[in-house]
């Protein structure tokens, strides 16, 4: 787990750049499925044949980055964010581009600390704008160089929003024995700006009940915002955030899942972000859905932090999930 976690973390994958992780989870996946093909959106769909309900999960491939908007004079990168980023906490950090290029982030004079994106520039070791053209151009996308850390049972490193949610799908895959029903596992793009991928992939599929895997804020952290999740816990189940009220079905279905078989687990109500679950519910007339979201610290930052457990109670959570027989539950 940890091995497929470090692969799919260190990979480049910004917004609209997730050609490199799709290949990757193909790699993964590909022989625990009947078929593997890309939308017109550029998600990887996974299909895995049944007679039952059809099942849409969702994993957002993409993760946060910057995009550059203009080359000074003298070589230094203007840039803009791409999804959530907070440009306070950006000064010192490393970025590296699609060719492999790395630039660190800095801040005009004053105080980084409150310094907007207007007042930060990427260096890329440029001695002129001459010298950086030739190395990068307006509109080339920067992810964050960070790499995997492993602490024991906790983990760090950047995209495990949501290359972990990624990991669950392709080792559900791996695990399940025997479903009737036909599980269709969408790696969705360009979630962190709009949930773009998973409008496109939803319509498409048609599901008969959607379950995003993604990841979720705790607050288990020295006087953090009051939220009754903390990491090692269990997989937190959702009950709302600000883009969905999970389905009554759904969300009853995880929860009595996880009280049958054993597995802990907690209840999320995260009261700012959403998940590719509230496109999926929207789809044509409308799809029950739900979130299995592992508990996360850091969101949004190069170090995120999570617990193996958590995935592995996720895991364990989804297969036992997918091996019922869903439409016989009304689905």
């Amino acid at each position: 787990m940890k091995e497929l976690l470090k692969k799919l973390t260190e990979a480049y994958g910004p917004s609209g750049n997730e050609d490199k992780v799709a290949e990757l989870i193909k790699q993964e996946i590909a022989p625990f499925v009947d078929e593997v093909k890309l939308d017109k959106m550029g998600s990887l769909v996974a299909v895995k044949k049944g007679t039952g309900a059809k099942v849409m999960l969702a994993a957002h491939a993409d993760e946060i980055g910057l995009i550059v908007t203009h080359i000074d004079k003298e070589g230094f990168l203007r840039f803009d964010t791409v999804g959530g980023v907070a440009a306070f906490r950006l000064t010192g950090l490393r970025v590296v581009f699609a060719s492999g290029l790395i630039g660190v982030i800095s801040a005009e004079k004053g105080d980084p600390a409150t310094a907007g994106i207007d007042k930060l520039f990427i260096d890329i070791g440029a001695v002129s704008k001459d010298d950086a053209t030739s190395k990068v151009s307006i509109g080339d996308f920067a992810a964050f160089r960070q790499d995997f850390i492993d602490l024991g049972s906790r983990v760090v490193a950047k995209a495990f929003d949501d290359r972990v949610g990624c990991a669950v799908l392709i080792e559900s895959a791996k695990r399940i024995k025997n479903s009737p029903n036909e599980v269709y596992y969408v790696f969705t793009v360009q979630e962190e700006v709009g949930l773009r991928g998973a409008v496109a992939s939803a319509y498409s599929v048609d599901p008969d009940i959607g379950i995003a895997v993604d990841v979720t804020r705790t607050g288990d952290t020295p006087e953090a915002p009051t939220m009754d999740v903390s990491l090692g816990k269990g997989p937190a189940i959702k009950v709302k955030d600000s883009g969905i009220i999970s389905h009554p079905k759904v969300k009853d279905l995880l929860i009595q899942t996880a009280k049958d078989s054993g597995i802990p687990y907690q209840l999320e109500i995260l009261l700012g972000g959403s998940t590719d679950a509230s496109a999926i519910e929207k789809a044509r007339s409308g799809v029950p859905s739900g979130v299995i979201s592992i508990p996360s610290r850091y969101v949004h930052t190069p170090s995120e932090m999570v617990d193996v457990n958590d995935v592995e109670d996720s895991i364990k959570l989804l297969v036992v999930v997918l091996e019922k027989d869903l439409r016989s539950l009304g689905f």
